[in-house]
């Protein structure tokens, strides 16, 4: 934690970069994101500052508005509005959005959670809505490196319902939720960025 209290993550701090780096070609044309886990609120007023075209939504559990509110109250960006309460097993926001995107929440959610959260955005976005997903994924049951491999094992003894999730597993639910995976970008540190489209 820093002296005023907002919360800091290293991890946030140095993937911004090539995150955005991303995210900037894919929601050119947007007009409002949803943010879903936006933790600390580092990424929200990174990406909002970047790209004053869009509405940046935050939203997360109640624990982690106060923080939010933190950065969002400092960055004082225009195009950052108040952070909505957001549990995937409670309601969803009764609007839609132009696009989605989430950072390290696949591997802390469960997966009937993240079930949950194709559901949840399937309903929010409209045909041809793009959702960007980041973070540590196994494809089919393989994970890509010895280190995702160690913090999977890691999750999984501090909590038995999380881990890094697996691409059949989410394709699975994404296609129930109307959604197909377009791109599956590699990232620095075994990361990747998987490109969600709704149909």
């Amino acid at each position: 934690m820093q002296s005023d209290h907002k919360p800091f993550y290293p991890a946030s701090e140095e993937n911004k970069a090539p995150i955005l780096a991303v995210l900037e070609p894919l929601f050119a044309t947007v007009g409002q994101v949803l943010e879903v886990g936006s933790g600390s609120g580092q990424h929200a007023v990174h990406f909002a500052a970047a790209m004053p075209h869009l509405v940046w939504q935050c939203s997360d559990v109640d624990d982690a508005l106060p923080g939010i509110r933190l950065w969002l109250q400092e960055a004082n960006l225009p195009n950052l509005p108040a952070p909505l309460s957001l549990d995937v097993d409670g309601p969803w926001p009764a609007t839609t959005f132009d696009a989605a995107y989430s950072a390290n929440t696949a591997h802390i959610l469960s997966l009937p959670q993240m079930e949950r959260l194709f559901l949840g955005l399937g309903r929010l976005l409209p045909a041809g809505a793009p959702f960007a997903l980041y973070g540590p994924f196994s494809d089919g049951g393989v994970h890509t490196s010895d280190s995702n491999a160690r913090f999977d094992r890691m999750l999984r003894q501090q909590d038995p319902a999380s881990g890094v999730r697996d691409l059949d597993d989410l394709r699975r639910f994404a296609d129930a939720a109307g959604l197909v995976l377009e791109q599956d970008i590699a990232m620095p540190v075994n990361n990747r960025t998987l490109v969600w489209r709704r149909r």
